[in-house]
């Protein structure tokens, strides 16, 4: 989708406080990275948080990194992700 490698040009450096943005492969790491990108998201922000991500990945990967995540994705996110892509709603907490 995408040539760029340094995802810290694309998304806030705040949200990968934790690690290097540079050392995280696109590809590689998209587990971590499109639901970190979200994390917190709000319905005011949502399409200005999302945007970036689909310079990257495309809505199938989006929404398959989202339903498989183990961080912390609240449910709104998760209806606003189902909602932009006409797909079935799914949850991450029931």
């Amino acid at each position: 989708m995408s040539t760029i490698k340094d995802i810290s040009k694309l998304l806030p450096k705040h949200l990968f406080w934790d690690v290097d943005p540079k050392n995280l492969d696109i590809q590689d790491d998209k587990d971590f990275i499109i639901p970190r990108a979200l994390i917190a998201t709000t319905a005011e922000t949502f399409v200005q948080d999302i945007q970036p991500l689909e310079k990257l990945y495309s809505k199938v990967q989006i929404v398959k990194e989202l339903q498989k995540t183990k961080e912390r994705i609240s449910n709104e996110v998760c209806k606003l992700v189902a909602r932009r892509y006409h797909v079935k709603q799914f949850l991450r907490y029931q």
